[in-house]
């Protein structure tokens, strides 16, 4: 595993922590300002900033504090160039099940997240 993939693999597992704590601050260190969440439901397109995502996160018990089970796995990382890469990854807030496409960049010096797309699978 070289360095920038161990960086990488971090600054995931960092985001994978955050959202299973429900640990905005923490979340805010991997998601660049300028980031959003994009999702498609029912044919509909959804963006959603950052800052309005980590308000939802504060406002919600987190699948820790719920006692949920934690189960997130990595399941790609492909780095194109030292400064750009993509990760796709599973994780659940159960009913909801999550596959994420996460596009990294380094910027000032470490890798955070530009922009996330994610489908949702709700199992009952």
């Amino acid at each position: 595993m070289t360095d920038e993939t161990a960086a990488i693999r971090a600054a995931v597992q960092t985001y994978l922590d955050g959202l299973y704590e429900g640990d905005a601050d923490k979340l805010a260190t991997v998601f660049h300002p300028t980031s959003a969440l994009t999702w498609e439901e029912t044919g509909v397109l959804t963006i959603l900033p950052r800052d309005q995502w980590l308000t939802a996160v504060r406002g919600r018990a987190s699948s820790q504090a719920r006692g949920l089970e934690r189960r997130d796995e990595i399941l790609l990382i492909d780095q194109s160039s030292p400064t750009t890469a993509f990760v796709k990854l599973t994780c659940q807030i159960p009913p909801r099940f999550f596959t994420d496409y996460l596009s990294f960049l380094k910027v000032e010096g470490r890798w955070q997240v530009a922009q996330k797309i994610f489908a949702t699978d709700v199992r009952n």
